[in-house]
């Protein structure tokens, strides 16, 4: 599990680096673009900023790999050409609720060349998209807060995995498995929410779960 504060102390390091004085909260609060309250909470209850962070690395060209995973990049500055998909921060799954079409209310996600092999590779950019986790269904798989991404290429359910998808009750992320009688378990990661079995008409699969920050399966 990622450590917030141990994720704290890096950026601090970099911004003492840039800045040549001794960093504390406030100033890390600041450069993330959050309020120093927030900033407590978000520290109090380990939640990771993640797009906070992915924007402060994008503006400072610091690797991702090195700043969550610990991986010892040559240099902090990634120089290599960077990629674009599509994030919806508004949207969020598995609590259900809020809209989801794909077109509207986006925001660019810089993606590095290193993180796109997870994705499926440069040419698999156009297929993916980001969203947001909501609630505790999917714990210990998918937390609360993680941002997600789908491949929307991906809604062949006869192969088992995790999919977004949209119901009568809102947007979804479960683990699907397929019956042999020809309908769907619809599997909750977290053992406190029951298993439900539905036909496969009566969900609409968005996509494949094919990564997430917070947690990579």
């Amino acid at each position: 599990m990622l450590d917030v504060i141990k994720i704290i102390e890096k950026l601090k390091d970099v911004l003492a680096t840039e800045e040549q004085k001794k960093i504390f909260d406030k100033d890390v609060a600041k450069a993330l673009n959050i309020s120093q309250a927030n900033f407590a909470t978000i520290k109090q209850r380990n939640k990771i900023p993640f797009s906070n962070i992915l924007d402060f690395c994008a503006l400072k060209k610091i690797s991702i790999n090195w700043l969550f995973y610990g991986q010892d990049p040559s240099s902090l500055i990634d120089s290599t050409d960077k990629y674009w998909i599509k994030y919806f921060p508004s949207v969020s799954v598995s609590a259900g609720g809020g809209a989801y079409d794909g077109d509207d209310d986006y925001e660019k996600m810089e993606v590095p060349p290193y993180f796109t092999n997870m994705l499926g590779g440069i040419e698999n950019m156009k297929n993916i998209e980001a969203i947001n986790v909501t609630g505790d269904s999917m714990e210990p798989t998918l937390n609360n807060g993680n941002i997600i991404f789908i491949d929307k290429s991906k809604y062949d359910i006869s192969k088992d995995g995790i999919y977004a998808f949209v119901n009568e009750n809102g947007l979804f992320v479960k683990r699907i498995q397929k019956r042999v009688d020809g309908g769907l378990d619809i599997i909750s990661d977290n053992k406190e929410y029951p298993m439900q079995v539905v036909g496969k008409n009566e969900i609409k699969i968005l996509g494949k779960i094919v990564g997430s920050f917070g947690s990579i399966f």
